[in-house]
């Protein structure tokens, strides 16, 4: 049966077909994956269910907490090569599922859906729906952050961009230089667009050096559970019309102990809508995160910290720190782990008061 046809018979259910893959001694390896001449497709998927408890901040009533229990990612991924140079991958996710409002259906969406043709290691071309390539953090693998999740410093653009999920459509040239040490993406996206269609458009780089190992994904590591040796700077910038924005990044995983990690991150972002998105204001915002892995006992404890700041007065009512920390357990790896993080958030310029979030998170993945 080709791949056509059973794309075609939608009804078959997910886990009939990858039971059916998983199974099949022609074509099925280790990794559920299809091999035929140059045509491969690997398939994988990823579920992070979480329990969560966050305080509002009301000046006048008593303070309660939001209760929910919901599927905060839920992803299948097919990925693999059409021709000799010439891949692909593809992602779906329903995104906080269950979460208040309740909607249990309310459907998949595309994440990732593109072609990438390798002229050589130096150039490559990628067209279709994909990270904007801006900021490190939110370039980063979802299934390996240091804490529980993005830092909302890293989707400031996201709506106004009218982006998903941190991506948009268009092109990107991506390669790697000096043996790979010196990573490149620059790109030409659909941003927003007024009902003519005649506004600019969005234009988006990013550039990384590498100082051990190489990081030659699509998506980059978070911690490498003391696999790999990483000590990476980078900046990029963002920009449609007026808007403007520029980040840096210095991530290191440091394999210590036999084993053992000592990872972490510092990310600065500087934001700045002027006419183009007047929904974003003029901001300087930060992310700092360590963490220590031990392989013996498979815990990696964690703590971070955020910061908006805004630069006009009229802003600063939102300026706020927030610290949190952690634990995750790795079961099986990133394969099955479990992670429980505190957080709480501090109004500086304002009379709300401060709050706190608890969170819960059971995740599996396989790609």
């Amino acid at each position: 049966m080709s791949v056509h046809s059973l794309i075609q018979r939608s009804r078959l259910s997910v886990p009939a077909c990858l039971l059916f893959l998983a199974l099949a001694p022609s074509t099925a390896h280790a990794q559920l994956q299809i091999e035929k001449g140059d045509f491969t497709a690997k398939f994988g998927f990823e579920g992070q269910m979480w329990a969560d408890w966050q305080q509002d901040q009301n000046t006048t009533l008593p303070q309660g907490y939001a209760q929910n229990l919901y599927l905060r990612r839920v992803r299948f991924m097919l990925g693999g090569t059409l021709f000799k140079n010439v891949s692909y991958f593809f992602e779906t996710d329903q995104p906080n599922l269950g979460k208040s409002p309740k909607a249990l259906n309310s459907g998949f969406l595309v994440q990732d859906a593109f072609l990438e043709y390798k002229v050589s290691n130096a150039f490559r071309i990628d067209g279709g729906l994909m990270f904007v390539p801006f900021a490190r953090h939110a370039m980063q693998s979802t299934v390996a952050y240091y804490s529980l999740d993005i830092s909302p410093i890293a989707t400031v653009n996201n709506t106004v961009t009218q982006s998903s999920g941190l991506r948009d459509l268009g092109f990107q040239a991506r390669g790697f230089l000096a043996k790979d040490h010196f990573l490149y993406r620059i790109g030409l996206f659909d941003g927003a667009r007024d009902a003519s269609g005649r506004n600019s458009l969005r234009t988006a780089g990013f550039v990384q050096w590498d100082f051990f190992d190489s990081e030659t994904g699509y998506i980059l590591p978070g911690t490498a559970l003391g696999k790999q040796k990483i000590l990476a700077v980078n900046a990029g910038f963002d920009t449609q019309g007026s808007y403007r924005a520029i980040s840096a990044n210095v991530t290191a995983d440091i394999p210590v102990n036999k084993g053992d990690e000592i990872g972490g991150q510092m990310q600065y972002i500087h934001y700045d809508g002027q006419q183009k998105f007047t929904t974003i204001p003029d901001q300087n915002d930060f992310l700092a995160e360590i963490a220590y892995y031990s392989k013996r006992i498979k815990t990696q404890p964690f703590f971070k910290y955020e910061s908006e700041n805004f630069v006009l007065a009229s802003q600063i009512a939102k300026d706020y720190n927030k610290w949190g920390g952690g634990v995750n357990y790795y079961v099986f790896g990133q394969a099955l782990k479990f992670t429980g993080q505190i957080q709480r958030v501090i109004p500086r310029n304002t009379p709300n008061k401060p709050s706190n979030e608890f969170s819960v998170q059971m995740q599996v993945f396989y790609f």
